[in-house]
């Protein structure tokens, strides 16, 4: 079940300013950089992000129904800003709850399980 939507406000009104430019650099986590799919204006979201494979996987802690998810997807990309590096994302897609869970660390998998993530997004590192 995700994350409450009065959450999410106040995430992206107050913490996602202070967070922000600390996940750019910080190990695990990201900032999600996108276009919205109507507005076309650029945004940027921190995220939670977790090296696996050709790519990355993000936990989706509001579920699927949000406009990063939305505007990715409809994209077919993004760019994410992680560890002090700037990567073109592509072929954004869902992948099954086990998958998610069990491609995360230990803790994290334990934080996302108590928090009933089940969503989770896996973008490719464009080639």
């Amino acid at each position: 079940m995700p994350l409450s939507k009065s959450l999410a406000k106040f995430n992206r009104r107050f913490t996602n300013k202070v967070v922000g430019p600390i996940a750019k650099v910080v190990p695990l986590l990201g900032v999600v950089h996108h276009v919205g799919r109507r507005s076309a204006r650029q945004y940027t979201t921190p995220v939670n992000v977790i090296p696996h494979g050709d790519g990355f996987i993000i936990p989706l802690t509001y579920g699927r129904d949000t406009d990063w998810v939305k505007n990715v997807i409809a994209a077919g990309g993004c760019r994410l800003e992680t560890r002090g590096r700037i990567m073109e994302m592509s072929d954004p897609q869902f992948i099954p709850t086990g998958e998610g869970l069990r491609s995360v660390p230990t803790l994290f998998h334990l934080a996302l399980a108590r928090l009933d993530v089940e969503d989770f997004l896996h973008l490719s590192e464009f080639s």
